[in-house]
């Protein structure tokens, strides 16, 4: 059996710790989150020599181990408690080149738990350009350990750190720092009264509320000859602890490391004037998104055709060369026409996160972040409430777990119950094929299309219906409250192929196979629904039909019988049911179905439709022919028109839809008081304004 080698990577946010664990590991990791919480939890498998395997466990970014949130008492507890079976046999420890003195504020820390820890100084291709020079063997003695130079970018240092890695056993485990002797007297009673436990790990306890080997901040407060100061002396006494170990870490960098101030600053600093002045650096982001959108749809047209081509002539090869039945009708009416209804959108959810990638990975996404603080105070949100709403974009089952770095309470519970507003990855498909449907494939002047405007329409309002919804909160709740937004500002960088690879291919695969079992779920039910009739009208179609229509070609007599049978199977009579609630939206019964059965995933409703269009159909037309060619029955009019669309478009804008979100929210806010109340609101509004902006437009 293959030795297996725990190994933790640890660091400060922005020091290209994903790099390191993507160069690492490859595609070889997994994404989930931790027992029990909401936090993502990455890890994957690196191969050193013959016979020797690391697991590599990445963990949330911190910058101290002085826990603020969530995501740092994830590294607190792994690294307190020796019998959880992820405690590390070696630490690894990323740092930026450019910003050592900080980041290694947190290596100190790791190593007063004496733990064997590897420090990565990354982006060291960034040295020579920074005017900065590092004496490694000198630095190496100074901290008590070993040091990988390693560059991501260009793939360099990775070697050295997988041999270094493989030879942990040889690490130092001693402290570089006495960072405990500011109050000698306190701590020798700590020390006295636990003289079995690591001074420091029972410091962390104290000042940190969290637990090792089930012993607490209770079992010190209760020991007899030691009193727990009160938490502002506490707080008093973690900063002159972090004075000691930055006096320790400037004595060392004094004798190690030289920049050359003239050449580290300058295009930096300028192109920070420009991306985040208080004018200019809003236009730019617009212009950027623009682009984003209208290359969404350039870009991913020819594949989407190719993708809905393909599964068209699937469902018709598949129905030629086996044996006609019902599981044959089930394969080609039901599940093919189901999963080509998500699989089309592949190309342009791929697009979707590879520019959110290579917006992150260059630098500019904190821009942003930073850029839109100034808009969310006027609104009552923190400033850290704008990472939630960016990442919403992606989905809104991570970014409403992402507010668990807000610590005020109720500025983070408005912006959960928000941050549904923002169009997330999954509103996608429905988007893109309505509007390809009812917006006019023109463009104004040579660059930007009606489509792709009407997309970055549907974004910008769901942003700004989340804010002026927590304008609203802020005033009912009536928060009073103090929060101060600090985000670090990373140096630009071209982005990492790789990582933006892995990105990408990770994130489209989440969605398209999370999303691919609910919808081959509901296909097949779908299609039972829709083959199968309770009474004479189902059975005797044929019959009927016939005699009605006398003078029909056979093709569209084929299309009146199977569209007969569609209105009298069970489907058909639960969507009549439900039609007088949509049809003053302008809708028919066929899309009423496809939203009831799109709670489950809004993007499972181009599925649905691709579903029942495709019982009894022409398998050689297309998802989105099939959709154009619907005709209301009352009117005579195409289906899909601008007024119908746009309700439509509107409707999925504002409302809920997606069982997976009311779930976490219920998760994060410990009731269903607040799910409840936002899944009726929305729906409400949703309804509201796609009624109104029908019965207009009509």
């Amino acid at each position: 059996m293959a030795k297996q080698i725990k190994v933790s990577l640890i660091g400060n946010p922005n020091t290209g710790k994903t790099s390191v664990f993507n160069l690492l590991t490859g595609l070889n990791q997994q994404v989930g989150n931790y027992p029990g919480i909401t936090v993502e939890k990455k890890e994957g498998v690196c191969k050193l020599s013959r016979g020797v395997k690391a697991h590599i466990l990445d963990l949330p970014g911190t910058y101290s181990l002085n826990a603020s949130s969530l995501d740092e008492n994830v590294v607190i507890e792994l690294l307190l408690n020796k019998k959880d079976k992820d405690f590390p046999d070696v630490a690894i420890v990323v740092s930026d080149v450019e910003n050592l003195k900080r980041n290694l504020l947190l290596f100190t820390q790791i190593k007063d738990l004496e733990i064997p820890a590897i420090l990565v100084i990354n982006m060291a291709d960034r040295m020579s350009r920074k005017g900065i020079s590092i004496d490694i063997p000198l630095l190496e003695k100074k901290l008590h350990t070993k040091i990988a130079l390693v560059s991501a970018r260009k793939k360099e240092g990775i070697e050295d750190l997988k041999k270094l890695i493989e030879s942990y056993t040889l690490l130092p485990k001693t402290s570089n720092t006495n960072a405990l002797s500011f109050a000698p007297d306190y701590f020798d009673r700590l020390q006295k009264a636990f003289p079995d436990q690591s001074l420091y790990k029972l410091w962390l306890v104290i000042t940190q509320d969290v637990n090792f080997r089930k012993f607490n901040k209770q079992d010190i407060s209760i020991a007899p000859d030691f009193k727990i100061k009160s938490e502002s002396e506490l707080k008093r006494l973690q900063q002159k602890e972090t004075i000691k170990r930055y006096q320790f870490i400037n004595g060392a960098l004094k004798e190690a490391l030289t920049v050359d101030e003239r050449a580290a600053t300058g295009m930096r600093a300028k192109l920070d004037r420009v991306l985040t002045h208080k004018v200019w650096g809003y236009f730019i982001f617009f212009a950027i998104l623009l682009l984003i959108f209208q290359a969404i749809y350039d870009w991913s047209s020819y594949p989407m055709d190719l993708i809905d081509e393909a599964f068209a002539w699937l469902s018709e090869f598949t129905s030629s060369i086996l044996p006609a039945g019902p599981l044959v009708d089930l394969i080609t009416e039901g599940i093919i026409p189901g999963l080509g209804g998500i699989v089309i959108f592949i190309p342009q959810i791929a697009f979707l996160f590879l520019f959110i990638s290579i917006l992150e990975e260059s630098g500019y996404m904190s821009r942003v972040v930073f850029l839109m603080d100034r808009v969310m105070r006027k609104f009552g949100l923190s400033g850290k409430s704008v990472v939630p709403l960016v990442s919403g974009t992606a989905c809104a089952i991570p970014a409403v777990m992402a507010t668990r770095n807000i610590e005020n309470w109720k500025e983070r519970l408005i912006t959960i119950l928000v941050v549904p507003f923002t169009t997330c990855s999954a509103r996608l498909p429905v988007y893109l094929i309505i509007i390809s449907l009812v917006i006019p494939d023109e463009k104004i002047g040579w660059i930007f299309g009606y489509q792709s405007l009407t997309l970055m329409f549907l974004y910008f309002l769901g942003f700004g219906t989340a804010v002026g919804s927590a304008w609203i909160l802020n005033k009912i709740l009536k928060i009073k409250s103090k929060s101060y937004f600090v985000i670090e500002m990373p140096g630009y960088k071209i982005p990492l192929f790789k990582n933006v690879a892995i990105n990408v291919i990770e994130k489209t695969k989440a969605f398209v196979f999370g999303a691919g079992k609910i919808i081959l779920a509901i296909s097949i039910i779908l299609w039972v629904l829709a083959s199968f009739g309770p009474n004479e009208n189902f059975n005797n179609a044929e019959k009927i039909v016939t005699e009605r229509y006398t003078d029909l070609a056979e093709e569209e007599l084929s299309n009146k019988i199977a569209s007969h049978k569609l209105e009298y199977s069970f489907i058909g009579y639960a969507g009549k049911a439900i039609e007088p609630i949509v049809a003053p939206l302008g809708y028919d019964w066929k899309i009423g179905i496809g939203i009831i059965s799109s709670f489950a995933a809004r993007e499972v409703f181009v599925g649905t439709l691709a579903t029942i269009y495709s019982v009894g159909s022409d398998e050689e037309e297309t998802i989105k022919n099939r959709m154009a060619a619907e005709v209301n029955q009352k009117t005579g009019e195409p289906l899909f028109n601008l007024a119908s669309g746009l309700s439509l478009l509107l409707f999925y804008a504002f409302a809920m839809q997606c069982m997976s979100t009311l779930a976490i929210v219920k998760r994060e806010t410990n009731t269903w008081k607040w799910p409840m109340a936002q899944l009726v609101f929305m729906s409400v509004l949703a309804y509201g304004i796609a009624l109104i902006v029908y019965q207009i437009l009509k």
